[in-house]
């Protein structure tokens, strides 16, 4: 005979947004169950580069968007969690930067000047020199300016743990998932066999969901993917830089964040411009050798003699959108008891999170006290990747 249990909320994925959602929910009472049928954190979120985002990238040409309105508020909600006084607890997560920056080079600098008069970054930008600058860009040949943005960059890999911690015993590593209904409605989910009942089942799983969403013969929401060309770069010397550093378009040329390496050295990850269009299309050879020569050109004092590389290609996944266009919120269906959503990025896992609430509470779903959970086969904690790469 299968087991059955029973929950209030079954989420299914086990990225970032997933585990925040278990966490604000069993913070309110809420007995959850989170599926996870890789490991922890080991789609899009521990590919990230940690940056919780304030709006900045998105108004660098002056344009306050719809982006830049939606995410403003997030580094504020994320601090004071990481101080202990928001809605989760997350004092034991890494902070690896205080700061993001913006580095405009030299020849550019007299570009921004619609960047600074924008809405959506006054009174949150302040230019920094001297022994201020992130340690890469103190040097004499150094001729650019670096403005300090009100963003911070977090070790992902500590969140991942942080975030598994505050779930408890409401998780489970189970990889055949289906339908479980009475009659034509979906009351749960089969996992591995397991019987699972829920007031609402939440699909958070990133691009696992369309497979998921096949399964129960959902068409909508579709899903789209955008993929990225990311580049890793280790070498003896490394100084922290977490910066975009300006081109002559809309977004980043670059974007470097910095990371810990198991061998005491530091990894840069790479991202912005470099890692779209034209470094989707490049093969790893071909995006390597454009990344070495970016740096040599922005950065020519770092040393890369001794320098490993390594790319990693990512498919982030999110709800269509006209033209492939990037959403700008955290995105929420739903469909009698099952929500679908996408957070877009990191920095949105508490916005998704609140939509999810803002359901629960329209339909009048409350906690319940259902039976204590057995001991349940716990899924893994996803290992950063350039572990892995480098």
């Amino acid at each position: 005979m299968s087991q059955v249990l029973n929950t209030d909320v079954l989420i299914v994925g086990g990225g970032v947004a997933g585990l925040w959602l278990a966490a604000r929910l069993r913070s309110q009472g809420f007995a959850t169950l989170l599926v996870e049928s890789a490991s922890l954190g080991g789609g899009q979120s521990v590919k990230s580069q940690g940056i919780i985002h304030g709006g900045a990238k998105y108004a660098l040409h002056g344009a306050l968007t719809g982006a830049s309105e939606a995410i403003a508020d997030m580094p504020r909600r994320w601090r004071e969690a990481l101080a202990g006084n928001g809605e989760l607890d997350l004092r034991p997560v890494r902070l690896l930067s205080d700061a993001h920056y913006l580095w405009s080079p030299g020849s550019l600098a007299g570009n921004i000047t619609s960047f600074f008069a924008s809405k959506a970054v006054r009174g949150r930008v302040d230019q920094v020199k001297g022994d201020a600058l992130p340690p890469a860009l103190q040097h004499p040949k150094f001729k650019g300016k670096v403005y300090r943005l009100a963003e911070l960059v977090l070790d992902v890999p500590s969140l991942i743990q942080r975030l598994a911690d505050l779930a408890g015993d409401g998780l489970l590593a189970g990889r055949s998932i289906e339908p479980l209904r009475e009659g034509d409605e979906l009351v749960g989910l089969v996992v591995d066999g397991r019987s699972i009942r829920a007031q609402r089942i939440v699909l958070s799983a990133g691009a696992g969901n369309e497979a998921l969403l096949q399964a129960l013969g959902i068409q909508q929401p579709a899903m789209q993917r955008r993929p990225l060309h990311m580049v890793m770069v280790k070498a003896p010397g490394l100084k922290p830089l977490y910066a975009h550093c300006l081109g002559g378009g809309p977004k980043p040329r670059v974007t470097v964040t910095t990371h810990p390496a198991a061998d005491g050295q530091w990894v840069w990850y790479l991202g912005g411009d470099i890692a779209e269009a034209d470094g989707v299309a490049r093969n790893e050879a071909e995006q390597i050798a454009a990344a070495e020569k970016e740096l040599r050109d922005l950065l020519p004092w770092i040393d890369l003699a001794a320098a490993r590389w390594a790319t990693l290609r990512v498919d982030r996944a999110e709800p269509v959108q006209n033209g492939l266009a990037r959403p700008d919120n955290a995105f929420l269906a739903d469909q009698g008891r099952l929500l679908v959503g996408w957070p877009t990025k990191l920095a949105l896992a508490p916005d998704f999170a609140d939509r999810v609430i803002t359901a629960l509470e329209r339909d009048g779903i409350r906690p319940t006290q259902p039976a204590l959970l057995p001991e349940l086969p716990r899924p893994s904690l996803a290992q950063p990747v350039w572990e892995e790469l480098l």
